[in-house]
């Protein structure tokens, strides 16, 4: 039997993870995200095979802008994947259910404070990797 070690336990949308949460899949799409239909479809195919978390990439703010849209048609919580620049995480913070950045690709110090702030406000969690 393998011992889990005690964790604290958050949420992504309606998922609990760590804690004696049961382990959780988590996949992404490989669409472009501003393809709202195609993201959509792939989110649902995703969801029909027993995944329980989605990220999606927020590599421009068009894929950003996106966001709000995927998530009115999908039940799965969504984790927006952000690289190097912050202002599409504060973009991203409005909608989704969890921002995901390095901070080693953010750059400053003070912009990596206002992703922090902006998830802080909405009460979503922060994955960094």
């Amino acid at each position: 039997m393998i011992t889990r070690y005690p964790t604290k336990q958050i949420f992504v949308g309606n998922v609990a993870i760590g804690g004696d949460a049961p382990i959780s899949v988590q996949s992404m799409t490989y669409s472009r995200t501003a393809d709202v239909n195609a993201t959509v479809e792939q989110i649902n195919r995703l969801h029909f095979a027993g995944c329980d978390i989605v990220r999606v990439a927020v590599p421009d703010e068009e894929d950003a802008r996106a966001l709000k849209a995927i998530k009115e048609q999908i039940s799965l919580p969504l984790v927006a994947d952000i690289h190097f620049n912050y202002k599409l995480a504060l973009i991203a913070a409005e909608v989704a259910d969890c921002i995901r950045f390095n901070p080693g690709n953010i750059g400053e110090k003070s912009r990596i404070r206002e992703i922090v702030k902006a998830c802080q406000e909405r009460n979503i969690p922060i994955r960094i990797g």
